[in-house]
């Protein structure tokens, strides 16, 4: 991008910023901790590609994608085949860290067994050029590709044989990648994860009860997302144990477990959607964070589930509490909380685990799976709510983003927008004593997202999918990140730029 250009786009956004009803202090890279992480993300079946090359074999997701005859990453970004490219591009933007997953099928093709070496010739090279170019690589275990293989032999996460074959798995990344990764999470997004792919029939396996709304062929939405969530919760816990006791005395690195995390706030100043919050939390968080912390799930889950709620052995309950060395954070939108029957972005939300839940989540704004409103004060909400309420656990915002339509402009002022918004008030909760390491930009660059196909995107370059060659170009999120992680832009100008305001007022947080 030339640079007249790259000021007037800059312009643009201070115009767009100057009219919005926020303001937050001028920033630059300089004022976060110097330790801290700034990166961006993306994930194996999003972006590799090379779905039936050099030994890898068919994940749940492969075959969920072409069984509902939906766009699939079978190419995708082609990742597997220009990495080396890509981390050109991450170092020309000054990316201090990049999160990615490994494909447990491209690894360990059976699920258990022999290593394809191939396979690990591909992530040991890619990691490597990674720390080559000084790029920290911070490493996602799982971000739902399971091994169709292990589904088809005994359901995969709905039984408990997962816990010991994801620790082996495990066991291969430590002791193959572990000189050079130093970051690792476990479970991507866990709590959306079991209620998506075990509740609402959305992702694979595609599990749910009958409803009207998706055509399950199997599942039970009443039981299935907690047996599955408290089979990951046993499956972390024993792979960050393998870890302690084998590894980190020699590599001395963190194993930490990743939840979605919706911003919330009461819809009235009423006590029902009060307590309807403080419900809404205490199975949106505290399902899989309460367990990691204090040793047991929320008493709230528990009176209402009842014998639904598997139960902890008492040996479990230790080896479960204090297991993530941080807690990764999913987030990307807000929601009011109301105690009164709402429409729902979920399409069962009458059975399984928002019934549940009794409580209502009502979009802010604008809002599809393709676009949604920048509502920066939820992400800040959500930081604060964990330091008070969860010990202040070191936190890595492992993705947050904003969808666009997937077209060839690349003037995506309204990402620049909300990527900023949410920078500052991540920066405004380090201020405030959160213990936040690390903030990562969903996406990189475009990839195959898992709800959308190729719709929308929601990456800093530009990728044209139907260009053989799976060109990238830079965006104009490309170009204000580069800028802002290398320090370029100077504090004047950034206090012309950034007028976003948390515009608290009206909201709790807590």
């Amino acid at each position: 991008m030339k640079p007249f250009s790259l000021f007037f786009s800059f312009l643009v956004v201070a115009i767009v910023l100057a009219t919005t009803s926020y303001s937050i202090d001028a920033f630059t890279r300089n004022d976060f901790p110097e330790d801290f992480l700034s990166g961006a993300a993306t994930s194996a079946y999003q972006w590799e590609g090379a779905v039936d090359e050099d030994g890898r074999t068919p994940s749940v997701w492969d075959t969920f994608t072409h069984s509902h005859s939906r766009d699939n990453g079978d190419i995708a970004c082609d990742g597997y085949h220009k990495y080396k490219e890509d981390v050109k591009l991450m170092a020309d933007m000054g990316l201090e860290a990049f999160r990615f997953s490994i494909s447990w099928s491209r690894l360990i093709p059976n699920g258990r067994g022999p290593i394809n070496q191939k396979g690990l010739l591909f992530y040991k090279n890619f990691i490597k050029e990674l720390r080559n170019h000084g790029i920290e690589p911070h490493v996602t275990l799982y971000h739902y590709d399971l091994p169709r293989s292990l589904e088809d032999e005994y359901g995969g996460w709905i039984n408990r044989k997962i816990i010991e074959d994801f620790t082996a798995f495990a066991d291969v990344c430590f002791r193959e990648f572990g000189e050079d990764v130093k970051l690792w999470t476990t479970i991507n997004e866990a709590t959306i994860f079991a209620i998506c792919a075990y509740g609402e029939g959305i992702s694979p396996p595609g599990h749910c009860s009958p409803n009207k709304y998706i055509n399950c062929s199997t599942g039970n939405s009443s039981t299935e997302p907690y047996i599955a969530g408290h089979n990951m919760l046993l499956a972390h816990a024993s792979a960050s144990k393998l870890y302690k006791l084998k590894y980190k005395s020699k590599e001395r690195g963190s194993v930490g477990f990743s939840i979605f995390a919706f911003g919330l706030s009461p819809d009235t100043n009423s006590k029902d959607d009060e307590i309807a919050t403080q419900r809404a939390k205490a199975f949106l968080f505290g399902w899989m964070l309460k367990p990691l912390v204090f040793g047991d799930y929320p008493d709230e889950m528990k009176r209402t589930l009842g014998l639904r709620l598997p139960v902890f052995s008492e040996e479990e309950s230790e080896q479960v509490k204090g297991s993530s060395d941080f807690i990764g954070i999913i987030h990307y939108i807000t929601f009011y909380v109301t105690n009164q029957p709402a429409p729902s972005i979920f399409p069962s939300m009458n059975d399984g685990f928002f019934k549940d839940m009794g409580a209502y989540l009502i979009p802010i704004g604008n809002f599809s799976f393709s676009e949604w409103e920048a509502i920066p004060w939820g992400l800040e909400g959500v930081l604060e709510y964990l330091k008070q309420s969860y010990n202040n656990p070191p936190i890595y915002i492992l993705e947050n983003g904003k969808p666009m339509i997937h077209d060839s402009m690349l003037q995506d002022t309204p990402r620049v927008v909300y990527i900023q918004a949410y920078i500052g008030v991540v920066l405004n909760a380090v201020k405030n004593g959160s213990d936040t390491r690390g903030y990562f930009v969903w996406s990189m660059i475009d990839v195959y997202e898992l709800m959308a196909g190729y719709r929308t995107s929601f990456g800093m370059y530009y990728v044209n999918f139907s260009d053989p060659g799976r060109n990238r170009s830079p965006k104009l999120s490309a170009s204000w990140y580069t800028a802002f992680l290398n320090g370029t832009i100077d504090v004047a100008s950034q206090d012309s730029m950034i007028q976003l305001q948390r515009n608290l007022s009206g909201f709790s947080l807590l």
